[in-house]
C-alpha cells in the first residue's frame, strides 16, 4: 500500500472508544462509483453536535495540534477551531469523530468533495509511474489536459502554474508582453484595471490588482498601475480603458471572496466592446467561479463574452495544486521561450487528477444538476430565512451562493460548526459564504439550510 493509499484508508477517529467499524474505515473499491456524497462509505460520527449544541471544547488531541501550530507555523491565518483529519464525500471528520457537512470544499477547491474514488485511482497510478519531470522534456497528462482544456473553451493554448494568484502572475506578464509586442515603437500601455470587491491573489503583481487595502498595505509599494474602478460601473471603466494606458483589465465574472456578487451581461459585453476599440486586453478570473460552480463549465458563458485570457485554479484537480492561464493564440503568439515558467506546474501527477476532475465535471447532466441544486437550494433558504431581520440577501448562481448579513456573519459560522456545518465567509466578514462539493446531495443542502436557519439566533447574543 503506498503513502497516499495509506492515508486515505485510516480512519478520521483516534479514541478508541470513539472506533468506527471495520468496514467504514477501508479505502472503498478502487473500481467503485459515486454517485452523490451520501453513497461515500466513511465512519459515522462519535460525537456529532446535535443541531444547536452548545459551544465545543477541544479535546487535549485537539489543542496539542492547535499548540504545535501556534509554535511552528508562520500566524498568517485565523483558523476554525477544528482540527480535520478525514473525509469522504461532502463529510469532513476532526480529530474526535465528530462529523461536519462540508459547505466550503476548501474554499470551493473540492469540486469532487473528498476521497473521490476515481480521481483517488487516478492519482494513484500516476504516483506510481512518474510524479515530476520539470517541463524540460514533455510529459502525457499535462499535453492531453492542455488539449482538453483548449477543447471546452475559448482559448488556443494554456500556460500550467501551480495555484491561483500564480496563474494571474502569469496573465499579467503575458499582458505586458503582448503590449510590447502589439506596440514595436516603446510606448506600449502598461497598466491594469479591477474592480472594486475583486481578489486575484496576494502575490505582489495579483496583490496589486486586489482591492482589499488591508491585503496591499502592509506590503507596499505594490507593483504600480493599478486603477479600481467600482463593479458594474461600466461608464466609469470605459474611460479609463479609453485613456490608452492599460495593457488588461481583470475582472470577476462572479466574484468569491468579494461576497458573492455576479457581474450583469451588459457589464461583461460592454468591457468586451472597450477593450477592442482601446486594444487592451480582456482577462477572466475564474479561479473560483469557473469549472462547474455557476452550472456552466466556465462562467463566461454565461454571458456569452469571450475574454482573450482567463485563469484557473481551485477545483482542477481537487485540491492538489495547479494553476491555469488560457490564452488565444494572438497572445500566445507574442510569449517567446523564456518569457515565462515554473518548475512544478503542470507536472504528469497533477495532471492526471485534474483529467479526472474534468471527466466527471463533463459528464452529461452533471452540470444541469448543479444549475437545478444551486436554484433549489437558493430558494430553500430564502424560504427557511425568511422573516429574519439580520438576513438582507440570498444570492448566487449555481453552488455558489452568498447570503448577507446586517452584522459580522461570524457568530453564525461559529454556531453552525458547532452544530456540525463547516461554512465561510465573504465581503467584509457579513457574508455567508455557501461552496460545496459540486456532488452535494439534495438532501444534504436541506441539512445546511436547517442549520443555519436553526444557528442564526447567534447573531442576537
Amino acid at each position: 500500500m503506498n503513502s497516499l493509499q495509506s492515508f486515505l484508508a485510516v480512519a478520521p477517529v483516534v479514541k478508541p472508544a470513539a472506533a468506527a467499524p471495520a468496514g467504514a474505515r477501508l479505502l472503498p473499491s478502487r473500481r467503485a462509483r459515486v454517485s452523490a456524497c451520501l453513497a461515500t462509505p466513511a465512519p459515522p460520527p462519535t460525537a456529532a453536535p446535535a443541531t444547536g449544541a452548545g459551544r465545543r471544547e477541544l479535546s487535549a488531541a485537539s489543542r496539542a495540534v492547535v499548540e504545535d501550530e501556534a509554535k511552528y507555523i508562520v500566524g498568517t491565518y485565523k483558523r476554525a477551531q477544528v482540527v480535520f483529519v478525514a473525509g469522504r464525500g461532502c463529510k469532513l471528520y476532526d480529530i474526535d469523530g465528530r462529523e461536519y457537512l462540508d459547505m466550503a470544499a476548501g474554499i470551493a477547491v473540492n469540486a469532487l468533495g473528498h476521497c473521490d474514488p476515481d480521481l483517488v485511482e487516478a492519482a494513484t497510478d500516476q504516483s506510481k509511474r512518474l510524479g515530476h519531470a520539470s517541463n524540460v522534456g514533455y510529459t502525457v497528462p499535462q499535453v492531453q489536459l492542455a488539449k482538453r482544456l483548449v477543447e471546452a473553451s475559448f482559448a488556443d493554448r494554456v500556460f500550467f502554474a501551480n495555484s491561483g494568484t500564480e496563474a494571474n502572475e502569469a496573465a499579467i506578464k503575458f499582458s505586458r508582453k503582448y503590449q510590447r509586442v502589439a506596440h514595436p515603437d516603446g510606448d506600449a500601455p502598461t497598466g491594469f484595471v479591477s474592480f472594486s470587491n475583486c481578489f486575484h491573489g496576494r502575490t505582489m503583481g495579483s496583490l496589486a490588482l486586489t482591492s482589499k487595502v488591508q491585503y496591499r498595505e502592509p506590503f507596499e509599494p505594490v507593483m504600480p498601475g493599478s486603477t479600481f474602478v467600482e463593479y458594474g460601473n461600466l461608464e466609469e471603466a470605459k474611460k479609463v480603458i479609453r485613456s490608452g494606458k492599460i495593457a488588461a483589465v481583470f475582472v470577476e465574472p462572479v466574484q468569491g471572496e468579494g461576497g458573492i456578487h455576479s457581474a450583469t451581461k451588459e457589464f461583461l459585453q460592454g468591457l468586451r466592446h472597450a477593450c477592442d476599440e482601446a486594444g487592451a486586453l480582456l482577462v477572466f478570473d475564474e479561479v473560483q467561479c469557473g469549472l462547474g460552480r455557476t452550472g456552466h463549465l466556465w462562467a463566461y458563458e454565461i454571458y456569452g463574452v469571450k475574454p482573450d485570457m482567463m485563469t484557473l485554479a481551485k477545483p482542477l484537480a481537487n485540491g492538489l495544486p495547479i494553476g491555469v492561464v488560457l490564452v488565444n493564440e494572438k497572445i500566445a503568439a507574442a510569449i517567446n521561450y523564456g518569457d515565462h515558467g515554473t518548475t512544478f506546474g503542470g507536472n504528469p501527477f497533477v495532471c492526471s487528477a485534474a483529467l479526472a476532475v474534468l471527466d466527471k465535471i463533463q459528464k452529461p447532466g452533471f452540470l444541469a444538476e448543479v444549475s437545478k441544486k444551486g436554484e433549489n437550494f437558493r430558494q430553500l433558504l430564502k424560504t427557511k430565512l425568511s422573516g429574519n431581520p439580520h438576513v438582507k440577501e440570498i444570492r448566487g448562481i449555481g453552488l455558489i451562493v452568498g447570503i448577507e448579513l446586517d452584522v459580522p456573519a461570524g457568530p453564525l459560522v461559529d454556531a453552525c460548526l458547532d452544530a456540525g456545518v463547516f461554512l465561510l465567509t465573504a465581503g467584509k466578514g457579513n457574508v455567508v459564504r455557501l461552496v460545496p462539493p459540486l456532488i452535494i446531495s439534495e438532501k444534504e443542502l436541506e441539512q445546511a439550510a436547517e442549520v443555519i436557519r436553526d444557528c442564526l439566533s447567534a447573531l442576537d447574543s
